[in-house]
């Protein structure tokens, strides 16, 4: 396993797990993290702390949960040192042909609605929303990664939830 080889020292082993591991970390810090210009920050910050402590990594969970629970609360301690918020504007996709145009827009806008909505959301509220929906992981997984029990979690998304259906219902009778 990578990890036990990363703790005894071994380079090619964690360089080869940041290369599997930092899309996955980057797009979730991305989804996470409402100020921009810390995700690289965060994302160095977390494979630091990877490196640093693979010795105490107890397998009772799976790597990834492990290293994004990392990530989670290097990015919640990184936020607390920022005053303000950066907008970060979402990447830029061309449409492949004429006929996607209309299709290319209304993506754009639905991502550009998210974003705004989910920054307005609380950084534990933010954490079950992208771990479930962009990440895939079951409550259970999201409970080990935020250190909360499953119950917590449920009843953050309840409570998401919901912040995102009034948000997103403000921004379709604005946008009216």
């Amino acid at each position: 396993m990578l990890i036990e080889r990363i703790a005894r020292g071994d380079t090619v082993a964690f360089e080869s797990l940041f290369r599997r591991y930092y899309p996955r970390v980057r797009r979730f810090l991305e989804k996470t993290t409402r100020r921009g210009q810390l995700i690289d920050e965060v994302l160095n910050d977390t494979m630091l702390v990877v490196w640093r402590k693979a010795g105490t990594f107890d397998l009772r969970s799976r790597a990834s949960t492990w290293i994004l629970g990392i990530a989670l609360r290097r990015s919640l301690k990184a936020s607390g040192r920022w005053e303000h918020a950066v907008t970060v504007e979402p990447a830029d996709c061309t449409p492949s042909g004429a006929g996607d145009l209309e299709e290319h827009v209304f993506r754009q806008e639905l991502r550009v609605r998210l974003d705004r909505v989910m920054k307005c959301l609380s950084p534990e509220h933010r954490a079950v929303v992208a771990l479930t929906y962009f990440e895939g992981y079951s409550y259970r997984e999201i409970a080990e990664i935020v250190g909360c029990p499953v119950d917590t979690v449920k009843t953050r998304m309840f409570h998401a939830r919901r912040r995102l259906k009034v948000l997103l219902s403000d921004c379709r009778e604005n946008a009216a």
